[in-house]
């Protein structure tokens, strides 16, 4: 049975890939994510029914367009796949409303991390939609959890301590320092990870970004001024703190 369970939310996390791939694609570009069909963004055919299945219609395919023969992203079998065994991992050992909305409640972030990443990676943007959806899950699973008290203040250092810091960054240099996406999803990620888990999201993600822009300006050639994507390193240490969480403490401890 626990096989047949498996293969369930393993499958169900396919198709949720199948669909963020959509909101990837299109959320950016201020297209219906719901009611329009599929097609090629070469040739705009429209795609059949088989042509949507997850992993396989690409195999099936070869990584190509049925009509004109553009080669296909491998984004879109990576995403699918990533979420299956995201889906597999988060599956509940016992089924009951804690465990199965629990899976839901983790299984829902994952998935807007995982499209959060992408499209800030190429559009450089954390979109005000997908912030929506990810504030309403975490504020009602903090509402259920916490203390007022708790959640509010983590919110509110991981909104205003970013804002304060961009708007003294643009007194001094005349330069905006994080986007108004990245202070959101602070604020929003205070809410659930606390005072202190925020602090040390802030702290830490602005050691990964400096990392990794170093990285990328070393090797790219890239001028300093030049504008990279923050979000990821935001995500990149949030998810390490949710779904690694005695990870997450012991590294707190030890800087502590």
């Amino acid at each position: 049975m626990i096989y047949f369970y498996a293969s369930v939310f393993f499958i169900f996390g396919l198709l949720i890939g199948s669909f963020l791939n959509v909101v990837i694609l299109r959320l950016p570009l201020g297209k219906d994510i719901v009611y329009k069909r599929s097609a090629c963004p070469q040739c705009d055919y429209q795609l059949q029914w088989f042509h949507n299945i997850p992993v396989f219609s690409f195999v099936f395919l070869r990584g190509k367009c049925s009509n004109c023969g553009v080669r296909i992203s491998w984004q879109y079998p990576l995403v699918e796949i990533i979420a299956g065994f995201i889906s597999l991992w988060l599956m509940p050992t016992e089924f009951n409303v804690f465990t199965v909305t629990n899976y839901i409640f983790y299984f829902s972030i994952a998935c807007v991390f995982i499209a959060h990443i992408l499209i800030d990676l190429k559009h450089m943007l954390l979109l005000d939609s997908l912030n929506l959806y990810l504030l309403m899950i975490i504020l009602a699973h903090s509402i259920v959890s916490y203390h007022w008290s708790f959640y509010v203040v983590g919110g509110a250092i991981g909104f205003f301590i970013p804002l304060l810091v961009t708007w003294i960054f643009y007194k001094l240099r005349g330069q905006i320092g994080l986007g108004g996406g990245d202070i959101k999803l602070y604020g929003i990620l205070g809410l659930l990870l606390g005072p202190l888990g925020i602090f040390f999201n802030i702290f830490m993600s602005c050691f990964v970004g400096a990392i990794i822009g170093s990285m990328v300006i070393y090797f790219n050639k890239l001028k300093k001024e030049t504008p990279l994507p923050f979000g990821p390193s935001i995500i990149f240490v949030a998810a390490i703190q949710i779904f690694f969480p005695e990870f997450s403490r012991q590294v707190i401890n030890f800087f502590i």
